[in-house]
């Protein structure tokens, strides 16, 4: 399922290493795990204003994960994330990784919560922190 129009997408590619194959030959889904999060997290560095940045640090509460092909050692896959609508503190992020063909391997849904880094509590996802998110023109 890709991005809906309102939203903009981030990628990034990573090339599965000796080190990202378990014993059956393939990538790890613990490795998949990492690279969902760091797909999410390079997002928030690349986007976010450094006053976010600097006030903000997001959580994970809850992963879903669905594989759907393997991978092998040598193959770049592309890491393609956008997030969802903001409810409260927290935000869906979605995550698709697919192989050099394009097919998907991994499709997955992470909801991620903020914290305000000088009290240690949950914040509102404000329309400010959402906003750079999102296309222009549909906030």
């Amino acid at each position: 399922m890709p991005p809906p129009a309102d939203r903009r997408s981030f990628a990034i590619q990573v090339t599965a290493t000796a080190a990202d194959i378990d014993e059956l030959g393939h990538v790890n889904n613990a490795v998949y795990l990492k690279w969902i999060q760091d797909v999410a997290t390079a997002h928030w560095s690349a986007v976010a204003p450094t006053e976010h940045r600097d006030t903000y640090v997001w959580v994970v509460t809850r992963h879903e994960i669905d594989y759907l092909r393997q991978t092998l050692e040598g193959e770049t896959l592309t890491l393609t994330t956008w997030v969802g609508e903001p409810k409260g503190a927290r935000f869906d992020r979605h995550v698709e990784i697919a192989g050099p063909d394009g097919a998907i391997r991994v499709k997955a849904v992470t909801t991620w919560a903020i914290i305000d880094k000088a009290t240690g509590r949950l914040a509102r996802v404000r329309p400010e922190i959402a906003a750079p998110f999102i296309q222009p023109g549909t906030t």
